[in-house]
């Protein structure tokens, strides 16, 4: 066998002697040669991208405009000989680089961890027997089935095709799609030109077709012009660079503020410049939110964590922040809104019609007519039905603990569950009447046909598809008593009935056949006898009904958009709780065919008031993303095929689906649901507005706390008094205090009303009226007590040390009490789940505490930070005053919800 490492031309080479050369068969390799050339070729993977060493990463840290300030503020301390303040200014920064690195390398472990969730899968044939495995899995000898939609996993040699097309833009630059074909080509042949080749990483646009596998990984054509995959992109957002672009703002202004305090305290109040200088560098790192970048970061990565949890996939972090802002969704139907599980259940036969009783793939039910159960085996139409039903099929079932589990199309699943109903076994059925040919279904064609022959040599073509298609190739109708002409007045009464009630309807026919091929047309000739119409119900998960009653309080509105017929569309919205949102108005279906008719202006009328559309196409979907966008809505939109992809990139939010979705859906989209279901859709949203509540949190929190600090320097100098903090105990606080007790806000919970408020405005600022009043207002209040509390103890004639110690305690408690009031912006924090709804926040509160107690009462820390013992009655005021703080940011947000204006102080 020829190795990855030595391959010959294998497009010059028959399909059999491709096979053989493989040492490979039809039917798929054995598990223990699966096994062998794992251990022989590796797994079918490119190398990953080169990462950056983690040295490289640590030093980056340090790579902040806020880390250079402080990082000279610590230079300069030292040459003026302030060892112990410019060694805990160092201290602080390498402590904060230190979390930014390990959170870092915990976000990358989230990130490798979603690639896995979002590898390729494919469609093999192994000891006989279709599988569904990861394209990681593959080894050359593989049997791999292709379909319209899917990434070509590995490079294959094709042996079977059907009207297969093959778009390699991404290989060889060419815009068209390639037909194919299992007849060898040139030796010499142009990659381009190698029609019996389908490459890895390829889409496939059209039909059907097998191959074998060549080449895998690092060995492919994919490979040896080393193309990288597609990955999850790097961890920034624009939110973290609006955040950098703040700090650089910030940090100008901090200077610029040192500077003029520095000339203030020297020609002014006349301090030793070095005297100044320190108190200077105090206010620095007093106002200086070193921990706001990581916090940020933080928060972000938690929150894409958590989504994946949800089973929302994020491949672009920017979507973290859109998802809050997404006022319109506009949802596929099958699988997401409904459980994509079809059922047959009624079967309308040329005398009338049978009920299929039980649900999803489990072949647990019976038939019956007009209530009466009947037994399918003495039903000679029941049986030629059931045989159609699962020859025309490609789906295959599998009883595992978990159920009994579909690989392939859902609708033919349903089929193959009729059969089994029905008393057939499927693997006997396909023994006696092996197929021979097959008609693959497209939508083009609207139907599927096989072509089956029994031992004896007679032959059957079973055809499957849209009704209206069928019966135009059918002269006559199976009944009980043979063949009679078409009455299609009849069947076309009864499919109206039936999907006026909202089901699927699918036409089973046969044919009679001595030919050994099949070809379009053979079709085409007609002359079919129709055996059945079947009724298929596909019911709505009850979970997307509460999802879509969610989305309706948080004012988003919700779109179904289907291929399926009006009435079906109609029937399944109505019991999504879709449309009639204004008293009086009806429920109604805007079809692709009516989109067709209007101009832009006219369908962005159309889309504000319409929420369920039918027979729409993937072009469709595009104009209705423009037309929403027009409007102003942040438009959050699924899609599972190739044609989708162009939609997908236009919302602002592409959703993917993981399990029926095609590779180039995933890859267009900014979001991947594991589960195909629409409630993880609502829940992504819901974090999503979780994640930027808890980042306005964390500035609101922290940009007080750094605020107060500096402020209490700046009152100090400029009145003249003794400074009520020193430096190195300011970046005690800021290293104990701010960056712990602010990250404990990055694992909040949504907010319990996060689902009945409305999106938030994108173009709305990083800081608000309403923040700035916030962080304003407690500011003062911070300084003001603290301050206050200082001065209070030196008129009581304590020592220096006792008072500052005072200060610093009083500082720390305002913001424990003020972490508590951060939990929730407006909304009240009392009770019992109030202090005890987030655990990271009371560790925080907990760990900060022992090492206050630490810095008050260790004797080394005394010695260190300048500090004294506090008595039971200083301890008593430092609590009281956090309770105030507490208790007036309360108030206020009291004040705030009576007059319904959050974003107004």
């Amino acid at each position: 066998m020829q190795t990855n490492d030595h391959p010959p031309h294998w497009h010059s080479l028959t399909a059999s002697d491709t096979l053989i050369r493989l040492d490979a068969s039809r039917s798929g390799l054995t598990p223990d040669a699966v096994a062998a050339r794992h251990a022989q070729y590796g797994t079918n993977q490119l190398p990953p991208p080169q990462r950056q060493p983690a040295w490289r990463r640590l030093l980056l840290q340090f790579h902040n405009v806020l880390i250079y300030v402080l990082l000279a503020a610590g230079v300069i301390t030292a040459l003026l000989g302030h060892w112990l303040d410019s060694g805990v200014i160092f201290g602080v920064v390498i402590i904060n680089a230190l979390i930014g690195f390990i959170q870092e390398g915990r976000a990358e472990e989230a990130l490798d961890a979603i690639r896995s969730m979002l590898s390729p899968h494919a469609i093999v044939t192994r000891a006989g027997e279709r599988h569904e495995i990861p394209a990681e899995d593959l080894v050359p000898g593989d049997i791999v089935h292709l379909a319209s939609g899917d990434r070509v996993p590995a490079d294959l040699r094709l042996i079977d095709v059907k009207s297969l097309r093959v778009m390699e833009a991404a290989l060889t630059g060419e815009s068209l799609a390639v037909e194919k074909q299992v007849d060898a080509v040139a030796q010499d042949a142009a990659l381009g030109d190698r029609a019996s080749m389908a490459w890895s990483g390829t889409l496939v646009t059209y039909g059907q077709g097998t191959g074998v596998v060549t080449a895998t990984g690092s060995a492919t054509e994919l490979g040896r012009i080393s193309t990288l995959l597609a990955t999850v992109e790097k961890l920034t957002t624009p939110l973290l660079k609006l955040m950098a672009r703040f700090g650089q703002w910030l940090a100008g202004a901090i200077l610029l503020l040192s500077v003029l305090i520095f000339g203030f305290g020297v020609w002014v109040r006349g301090y030793p410049a070095s005297e100044m200088f320190l108190a200077a560098v105090g206010l620095a790192v007093a106002a200086i939110p070193e921990g706001l970048p990581a916090i940020m970061t933080i928060t972000l990565a938690v929150g894409v964590t958590r989504m994946a949890h949800r089973r929302a996939i994020i491949r672009r972090l920017p979507a973290v922040e859109t998802l809050g802002a997404v006022s319109v969704i506009c949802s596929d139907k099958t699988g997401t809104l409904t459980r994509n599980e079809m059922t047959v259940q009624t079967v309308i036969g040329a005398d009338g019609m049978f009920a299929v009783s039980g649900s999803g793939y489990a072949p647990e039910g019976g038939f019956s007519r007009d209530d009466q159960p009947i037994d399918p085996e003495s039903q000679p139409l029941l049986q030629e039905l059931a045989h159609a039903a699962l020859l025309c099929n490609d789906a295959e079932l599998r009883d595992s603990d978990a159920g009994w589990q579909l690989a392939g199309d859902p609708t033919e699943g349903a089929l193959l569950t009729l059969a089994m109903k029905a008393g057939l076994d499927p693997h006997q059925t396909r023994e006696a009447l092996p197929r021979s040919d097959v008609i693959p279904f497209e939508s083009e064609h609207r139907f599927m046909a096989t072509l089956n022959h029994d031992h004896a040599g007679r032959g059957f073509i079973y055809l499957k598809g849209a009704p209206e298609r069928v019966l135009a190739l059918c002269k006559t109708q199976r009944s009980a008593d043979g063949e009679a002409p078409l009455d299609s007045g009849y069947w076309h009464m009864r499919m109206e009935a039936a999907a006026a009630q909202g089901m699927r309807l699918l036409a089973l026919a046969v044919r009679h056949e001595t030919t050994t091929t099949l070809n379009f047309s053979d079709i085409e000739d007609g002359g079919f006898t129709l055996l059945a119409v079947l009724g298929l119900a596909d019911p709505p998960r009850e979970e997307a009904i509460q999802a879509i009653a969610d989305c309706r309080a948080a004012g988003i509105r919700v779109k179904m958009i289907t291929g399926d017929h009006a009435a079906t569309a109609l029937a399944i919205g109505t019991q999504l709780g879709l449309g009639g949102h204004s008293p009086g108005e009806g429920v109604r279906a805007v079809t692709g065919a009516d989109i067709e008719t209007l101009d832009d202006a006219q369908l962005r009328d159309v889309v504000a008031q319409t929420d369920i559309f039918a027979r729409a196409s993937p072009e469709h979907k595009l104009r209705m993303v423009e037309a929403l966008q027009s409007l102003g809505h942040v438009t959050a939109m699924t899609g599972d095929g190739v044609n989708d992809a162009p939609a997908l990139r236009r919302a602002d939010v592409g959703v993917a689906m993981g399990n029926k979705g095609t590779e180039a859906a995933k890859e267009a989209a900014e979001m991947v649901l594991a589960d195909d279901n629409f409630a993880s859709i609502a829940h992504a949203v819901e974090e999503g507005r979780t994640v930027y509540g808890n980042l306005k949190k964390a500035i609101v929190f922290i940009l007080p706390t750094n605020a107060a600090q500096a402020g209490m320097v700046l009152i100090a100098i400029l009145l003249g008094i003794t400074l009520p903090v020193t430096p190195v105990q300011i970046l005690w606080v800021n290293m104990v205090s701010a960056v712990t007790l602010a990250l404990a806000l990055a694992f909040e919970r949504p907010e319990p009303d996060a689902m009945r408020q409305p999106p938030r405005n994108p173009n709305e600022p990083l800081l608000t009226r309403f923040m700035l009043w916030r962080i304003t207002f407690v500011t003062v209040f911070l300084v003001a007590g603290s301050l206050g509390l200082f001065l209070w103890e030196l008129e009581r004639g304590v020592p220096l040390e006792i008072a500052r110690t005072a200060a610093i305690n009083a500082l720390v408690m305002g913001e424990i009490f003020y972490l508590f009031n951060c939990r929730r912006l407006t909304a009240a924090v009392v009770g019992w789940s109030g202090f005890t709804g987030n655990r990271a926040v009371l560790i925080a509160i907990g760990l900060l505490l022992v090492l206050q107690g630490l810095f008050t009462y260790l004797p080394a820390m005394q010695a260190l930070f300048a500090t004294a013992a506090l008595d039971a009655a200083a301890w008593g005021r430092i609590v009281l005053f956090g309770v105030i703080v507490y208790g007036v940011v309360e108030i206020e947000k009291a004040v705030i919800r009576s007059n319904h204006k959050p974003d107004i102080p």
